[in-house]
C-alpha cells in the first residue's frame, strides 16, 4: 500500500512528500488535484456570477402596487420611476441591494456592534466599544415613534431590499467568501444605518474630550489654555464678508513656556503614506476635517441661477459610502424629481436637488457629546456618586455579543441619566450625546423631497433625524440659505469640551427648537461657505452649535476668498474651486524656511542647497509632481513631530487614542505662533537658527530615505490612492487588485479645498442649480456596483481622480428592469 498522502504545512503551497509513490500515480494524484482545484475555481467563478444582478426585463414583485421601473445609464446610475412614492420605495431598496447589500449590512452592524457574528471574533473588540451605545435598541424605540408615514416607507423599503437579494442567482460574493448568510433587512434598520454616521461624523469627540481632560492632567492651566484655541486669524465666519485678518500677537503663555518634552532629539520618519492621524480628525473611524458645501444666489450664478456645490469628505472605500440615485413620482404638488446622491440602508436621496431647492451638507463639528466624571463604589461597581453626593445604582443590560465560530459574548450595560458608563484608563465617566435623543434619528429629511424654497428646505433640515451638519441650500427663486440640519442640545456642559463631574452635571439633554436654530437666508453678499470651521463670528449665537473639533478655517478661508474673487459662477468655475489644490497654508513655512537657508546654511550642504532651489520654484500647489510640496510637507512634520511628538508619546501611554491634534483641531495656528515668536528652542539645538537648519535636515533625510535625490521626490509618491474593498486585505495578495481601485498618485492635501489622502478625500463632488439639473455637474469615486465582476463596479472613476466635468443627471437608459406588481399577468 501506498503510504498517506501528507503536506508540508503550508496549504498554499501543495507540495507532496510521498517519496514511494510510483511516478505514474504520483502525476494522476497531482492531475487529480488540478482538476479538482480548476472545478472549484469554476464554481466560485460561476457563483460570483450568479450574484450579479439581472438589470433588464421584467420580474414580479408582490411588494409594488403598480409597476416600477429600475433604469440604469451606460454609468450604472440608476433612476428610479414609479406610479407612487410607496412604489418609488419598494424600488429603492431593490436597487440598493442588487448592487450594494453587503455594504448596507457592514453598516447596519456596524452600528449594532454586531459585526462578529458576521466576521468572528476578530470584531469583538469593536462590537464591545460599539455596543455601550445599545444603538438598536434604541432605533426600535425611535421606529416606533416614527409618524406612520414614515414607517411604511421604511416597510416598504426594506420588502423591496429583500426581495432585490432574494432575485439574486447567488448571495453576494462576500458571504461567500466568508462562509455566512445573508440576514433580512428590517425597516429598522435604516435607522441603524444612520446611527452609524453618527459614530463616524461625531463618535471622534469622545477621543477629543478625553485628549483635552489627559492635557489638563499634564499642563499648567495658562500653557493649556495657549494650546486650546478657539479662533484664529484663518477663521471664515459666514455671518461677514471677509475682512483683513492678520495673526495675533503669540500668547505670552505659549511663548515663554518651555515644556521639557521637547529637548530630546527627535529622529527622522521616514516618510510613505501619510499618517493617518494627519488626515482623519478624532473620529473612532474615517471622519475628518474635509467636507465643502457653498452657495451663490442669482445674483452670482451665470445665467441669473442660484447653485449649489457640495463635496463631502469621507474615507474612501470600495464600493463609495454613497449611491447616485434619481426618483421619479407623482405627488400632490406634482410630478417630482430628486435627483442626487443616496445612502444603501435609506430610501431617501441624502444631498442633491428636487428641482425646485438644491441642498448639501458638510459636517458642523458641533459640540454634541460630554463626559461626566464618575466617582464609582468600590464594592459595588453599578454604582457611582450622583450629583447629590448620595450613592446611585446604574440599571443594567446584558448585551449578547454573538460570535462566528465562538460562543457569544456577555457584555453589561449600565446607564445612568445622562447616557450609558464607560471606563478608560481606570476612569469611569456617563456619556451624555445628543445621538441618544429619541428623535436623533428618523427619516424627516424625506420631506425635502416636498420642498419648494430655502424656507422649506431650512425647516425640514433643523427637524431630521440626522448627525448635526451645516446645510447650504439654494431655491428656483434664486435664494441662498444656511442652518444646521439635525439635533441641537439645548445646553451642553462644558462649552470648552472638558470632562465634568456629576455635580456640576445637572444640565437635562434636550433638543433646541427650530425657531431657536442659527439660521442665514438671502445674505447681502450673495454667497454662502461652509468648511467644518467656526460658523459665526457672533459668539452668543455660536455658542448654540458650541466647538466639537472645528477646522481652523484655512480651507474655509481660501473657499470664501475664490467666492469673492469673482461675481459670476457657472458650474464649472464652481467645479473648478472644489479641485483648487493651492497650498496656502503652508506659504508661512516656505518663507521662514528660506529665511533660514542664507548662503552660509547652504554652503558645504548640497541637500539644503537641492531644497531652498527646490522650494523657491514652487508653484504653490500640492499637485502630483510637485517636489517642493512634498519637502515643505515633510518640513511641516518635522517641526510638529519636534514641538509635540514627544507629548503624542505621553498622551498614548494614557491611551492609545489620545494626541495634540486629537484634542486640538487648530495646531496649525499654534504652530504659526511657535515659529513667529521664535520659541520652543529645544536645548539640544545651539539657537533658533541652529534648530530650523536640524529640522529641515531631518525633513530631508525623512522623504530620501531611499537615497533617491531631491529633485526626484514626487508629491504623489506619498499621496498615492489607496482604496479597497473591505475583504480585500484578508484575500490573496493576488486577488487583491480585483477588488482595488489603481493606487495612482493624487493631487491635494489637508488645509485645502481639494482635501485628499490616500484613503480619504471627496466622497462626491456635485454642482447643481434648482431647475436646471442638465447644466449641473457630479463626480464619485468608484463605481455604482459593489461587485468586481459588474462593468459599474469602477464605472466613473477615472472622472473623480482626474476632476472631470461629468452629467450631475443620469445619462440615457441603457438598461431598464420592470417590477410588476403580483396578479399583473406577467
Amino acid at each position: 500500500m501506498c503510504p498517506a498522502n501528507t503536506l508540508d504545512g503550508n496549504p498554499r503551497t501543495m507540495k507532496f512528500r510521498s517519496p514511494q509513490r510510483p511516478a505514474h500515480l504520483a502525476l494522476l494524484t497531482v492531475a487529480a488535484v488540478l482538476v479538482l482545484g480548476i472545478a472549484t475555481i469554476a464554481a466560485a467563478w460561476l457563483t460570483l456570477r450568479a450574484s450579479l444582478p439581472r438589470v433588464d426585463g421584467e420580474l414580479g414583485a408582490s411588494g409594488t402596487a403598480q409597476p416600477a421601473t429600475i433604469a440604469r445609464d451606460a454609468q450604472g446610475s440608476v433612476t428610479i420611476r414609479a406610479a407612487n412614492r410607496a412604489d418609488a420605495a419598494y424600488a429603492t431598496g431593490f436597487a440598493h441591494a442588487q448592487d450594494r447589500y453587503f455594504q448596507m449590512d457592514l453598516v447596519r452592524r456596524s452600528a449594532a456592534g454586531e459585526l462578529a457574528a458576521l466576521v468572528g471574533e476578530a470584531a469583538v473588540p469593536l462590537d464591545r466599544r460599539v455596543r455601550v451605545h445599545r444603538f438598536r435598541a434604541r432605533a426600535e424605540r425611535a421606529y416606533a415613534a416614527l409618524p406612520p408615514a414614515h414607517r411604511a416607507l421604511l416597510e416598504r423599503y426594506a420588502d423591496g431590499v429583500n426581495a432585490g437579494l432574494a432575485a439574486l442567482g447567488a448571495r453576494p460574493f462576500e458571504y461567500f467568501l466568508l462562509g455566512a448568510p445573508p440576514q433580512p433587512w428590517r425597516p429598522v434598520d435604516t435607522l441603524l444605518a444612520i446611527y452609524a454616521m453618527y459614530l463616524d461624523l461625531q463618535g471622534g469627540e469622545l477621543l477629543r474630550v478625553r485628549s483635552r481632560e489627559a492635557l489638563r492632567d499634564l499642563l499648567p492651566a495658562p500653557l493649556l489654555a495657549a494650546l486650546l484655541p478657539t479662533r484664529s486669524h484663518w477663521d471664515a465666519p459666514l455671518d461677514r464678508p471677509p475682512f483683513p485678518a492678520q495673526p495675533a500677537a503669540p500668547d505670552t503663555a505659549l511663548v515663554d513656556a518651555h515644556p521639557d518634552w521637547i529637548d530630546a532629539p527627535r529622529a527622522p520618519r521616514t516618510r510613505g503614506a501619510i499618517p493617518a492621524e494627519l488626515m482623519v480628525d478624532a473620529g473612532t473611524t474615517s471622519s475628518a476635517l474635509g467636507s465643502n458645501g457653498w452657495a451663490v444666489d442669482a445674483r452670482h450664478g451665470a445665467g441669473g441661477r442660484a447653485l449649489v456645490a457640495n463635496d463631502m469628505h469621507l474615507g474612501l472605500r470600495l464600493p463609495n459610502v454613497w449611491y447616485r440615485l434619481t426618483l421619479e413620482f407623482p405627488s400632490a404638488s406634482g410630478p417630482r424629481r430628486i435627483s442626487g446622491v443616496s445612502l444603501p440602508g435609506a430610501p431617501i436621496v441624502v444631498a442633491g436637488s428636487n428641482g425646485d431647492v438644491a441642498w448639501g451638507f458638510t459636517n458642523s463639528y458641533g459640540h454634541f457629546i460630554d463626559l461626566v466624571r464618575l466617582e464609582p463604589d468600590a464594592a459595588d461597581p453599578s454604582r457611582y456618586r450622583g450629583p447629590a453626593g448620595t450613592w446611585e445604582t446604574a440599571p443594567e443590560t446584558m448585551e449578547r455579543i454573538d460570535v462566528k465560530g465562538a460562543g457569544p459574548v456577555m457584555l453589561p450595560v449600565r446607564e445612568t441619566p445622562w447616557g450609558p458608563l464607560r471606563q478608560a484608563n481606570g476612569k469611569v465617566y456617563a456619556i451624555r450625546w445628543i445621538a441618544y435623543l429619541p428623535d436623533a434619528a428618523n427619516v424627516g429629511l424625506a420631506d425635502m423631497e416636498e420642498a419648494h424654497d430655502v424656507e422649506q428646505a431650512m425647516h425640514v433640515a433643523q427637524t431630521a433625524g440626522i448627525p448635526t451638519q451645516n446645510l447650504v441650500v439654494a431655491d428656483r427663486r434664486g435664494d441662498i440659505g444656511w442652518t444646521l440640519a439635525g439635533p441641537l442640545p439645548t445646553a451642553t456642559l462644558d462649552p470648552l469640551g472638558f470632562p465634568v463631574e456629576a455635580d456640576h452635571a445637572a444640565a437635562a439633554l434636550a433638543r433646541l427648537a427650530p425657531a431657536d436654530y442659527p439660521a442665514i437666508v438671502a445674505p447681502a453678499y450673495g454667497r454662502l461657505w461652509t468648511a467644518n470651521s467656526t460658523q459665526l463670528a457672533n459668539e452668543a449665537t455660536q455658542r448654540r452649535i458650541g466647538d466639537g473639533g472645528a477646522d481652523v478655517g484655512a480651507r474655509g478661508t481660501q473657499i470664501r476668498d475664490a467666492l469673492f474673487a469673482g461675481e459670476r459662477f457657472s458650474e464649472r468655475d464652481l467645479l473648478a474651486i472644489q479641485l483648487d489644490d493651492r497650498a496656502s497654508w503652508i506659504a508661512f513655512l516656505r518663507e521662514q524656511a528660506l529665511a533660514e537657508l542664507d548662503d552660509a546654511a547652504v554652503a558645504s550642504h548640497p541637500r539644503r542647497a537641492a531644497f531652498r532651489r527646490i522650494v523657491q520654484s514652487w508653484s504653490g500647489r500640492a499637485d502630483t509632481g510637485s517636489a517642493a510640496y512634498a519637502l515643505l510637507r515633510a518640513y511641516h512634520d518635522a517641526l510638529y513631530d519636534a514641538w509635540f511628538g514627544a507629548l503624542d508619546e505621553r498622551l498614548a501611554a494614557i491611551d492609545g487614542g489620545l494626541s495634540m491634534r486629537r484634542a486640538s483641531s487648530r495646531v496649525l495656528a499654534t504652530m504659526e505662533s511657535l515659529v513667529r515668536a521664535r520659541a520652543w528652542k529645544p536645548a539640544y539645538a545651539a539657537d533658533w537658527h541652529a534648530f530650523m537648519l536640524e529640522r529641515i535636515d531631518t525633513a530631508i533625510a525623512s522623504v530620501s530615505a531611499d537615497g533617491r535625490p531631491l529633485d526626484e521626490i514626487r508629491w504623489g509618491d506619498r499621496n498615492r490612492l489607496a482604496m479597497e474593498h473591505p475583504l480585500a486585505r484578508v484575500l490573496p495578495a493576488a486577488v487583491r487588485p480585483w477588488l482595488s481601485a489603481p493606487a495612482r498618485p493624487m493631487p491635494g492635501d489637508i488645509h485645502m479645498p481639494r482635501i485628499q489622502g490616500p484613503s480619504f478625500g471627496a466622497s462626491e463632488r456635485f454642482v447643481v442649480s434648482p431647475g436646471h439639473e442638465e447644466h449641473g455637474l457630479m463626480e464619485m469615486p468608484g463605481g455604482a456596483s459593489g461587485h468586481p465582476l459588474s462593468p459599474f463596479f469602477l464605472a466613473g472613476h477615472s472622472a473623480w481622480t482626474d476632476g472631470k466635468a461629468t452629467p450631475f443627471l443620469p445619462g440615457p437608459d441603457v438598461h431598464r428592469l420592470t417590477l410588476l406588481p403580483a396578479g399583473s399577468g406577467h
